[in-house]
């Protein structure tokens, strides 16, 4: 007979003991038990193929292997570069709000992935400014450059020549226009001006890029006064680095960086031959503050290549340089270095870039600031530009490893978009939408 139980009722009976077919508890028939799931002393056989113990490598390059991401690069940069040299590099201005709220832009979004898509061959590459370029991504124009590792501009614009992308010499670089252009002869080179109030020293820059074979010159626009760079003036920071207590002491750390310092040539300029006082007071002493849009009539007169403007933080301003001439736009607040609480770039250019493609779809819009994966780099593709720029994630490989550290932070990058567009179901950089990602905050 069948005893039915009722769910919930106190005077149901208590379950007897499962019971194996010859009324023994389950518990005692081991024989029941996997073969896998029984104890048993482990042989040396077994052990064997577990016991791989690597030999300790401490080698550059096997140090450089281990960074996965370009924060891993900046880990390494910072412990193997004084103090303010660092600082020039990885700080901003004021209260480094704006530097903050860039890079926590591409953290507040959400890609929108498709499936079911052949992503077999992923290919990055693209068309910038009239010619190819391998990926999507160039070196930024960056200031001192061999003060943060005495390679310098030259290990830059090899890697870059080497990965197939443009690299910009800044006016403030410390090698010449022409050591670069022998240095990566087989590169695209282009040119970052900073128009000085003495024009006759701007037009000897444009002719020597021009001589030199750039391509393209760009004139940077947010710097009519000097940001409030404030770690470099707590650091004392001075051009060339000056030999204080607080500079020996910390370099006693980083004896490399300073036996490579003061065993290779003196900083000089693209510029000029010396200047000796804070970052601060070249700028306030050099450039001018008088700029306006016929300054750019003028640029665009004189210089025949491609013209971009960098510096632009509205729609209305990136219309009128277009209008007055330029080839191109980048959507930049100098990496957070000028006016704290600007705009940022990641959040402007889906305006930027629809207002262009509607009036000037031949220009270019390219953004830099904040760009520290891969994955910011597809974000800012699928949003509207046309190619980016990297500064700081370039030099904390430069820091990290010289140009062994350069060429790794861009095969990081590398890596990342490959792996991105395939996840997110795209093979081509021209199939990426706004569609693929979605703002959470603005």
């Amino acid at each position: 007979m069948t005893q039915t139980i009722e769910p919930g009722n106190p005077e149901a009976p208590t379950r007897p003991a499962d019971t194996g077919a010859d009324n023994r508890p389950a518990a005692a028939l081991p024989d029941l038990i996997p073969a896998a799931l029984k104890r048993r002393v482990p042989k040396y056989s077994d052990l064997a193929p577990l016991m791989q113990f690597k030999k300790p490598e401490f080698s550059r390059a096997a140090r450089l292997r281990r960074a996965s991401t370009i924060w891993d690069l900046r880990d390494m940069a910072k412990r193997r570069t004084p103090q303010a040299p660092f600082d020039y590099t990885d700080g901003a201005a004021e209260a480094e709000i704006t530097l903050r709220r860039a890079r926590e832009a591409f953290l507040d979004i959400e890609f929108r992935p498709g499936i079911l898509r052949d992503v077999s061959r992923v290919d990055l590459g693209t068309q910038i400014l009239g010619k190819p370029s391998r990926l999507p991504v160039g070196i930024a124009p960056t200031g001192f450059t061999r003060m943060m590792q005495s390679e310098g501009e030259y290990a830059g614009s090899q890697a870059a020549a080497a990965a197939g992308i443009p690299y910009t010499l800044s006016t403030m670089g410390t090698a010449s226009i022409e050591d670069v252009a022998a240095a990566a002869p087989d590169g695209r080179n282009w040119f970052q001006l900073y128009l000085w109030t003495d024009r006759d020293r701007s037009l000897e820059l444009i002719e020597r890029a021009a001589a030199a074979g750039n391509d393209t010159l760009m004139v940077t626009v947010d710097t009519a006064v000097a940001g409030a760079r404030l770690r470099d003036v707590r650091n004392g920071m001075t051009i060339p680095p000056a030999l204080t207590l607080k500079t020996v002491l910390d370099a006693s750390y980083r004896p490399a960086w300073w036996f490579n310092f003061l065993t290779h040539e003196p900083l000089t300029f693209a510029s000029l031959s010396r200047y000796t006082g804070t970052v601060a007071d070249l700028i306030n002493s050099m450039f001018d503050p008088t700029l306006t849009f016929d300054d750019l009539d003028w640029l665009r007169e004189t210089w025949k290549g491609k013209l971009v403007v960098k510096g632009i933080q509205t729609v209305e301003d990136a219309r009128r340089v277009v209008d007055h001439g330029a080839d191109g736009v980048v959507l930049s607040n100098h990496g957070g270095r000028q006016l704290d609480r600007a705009p940022i770039p990641f959040h402007l250019l889906p305006e930027v870039s629809a207002a262009l493609k509607a009036d000037h779809s031949e220009a270019a819009v390219i953004l830099d600031t904040g760009i520290m994966s891969g994955a910011d780099i597809i974000a800012a593709l699928a949003l509207g530009a046309d190619f980016t720029l990297i500064g700081r994630a370039y030099l904390y490989g430069l820091m990290a490893g010289g140009r062994a550290g350069v060429d790794r932070a861009i095969e990081i990058l590398e890596k990342d978009m490959l792996r991105t567009m395939a996840l997110l179901g795209v093979s081509r950089i021209s199939d990426l939408t706004p569609d693929h990602v979605r703002l959470l905050k603005k």
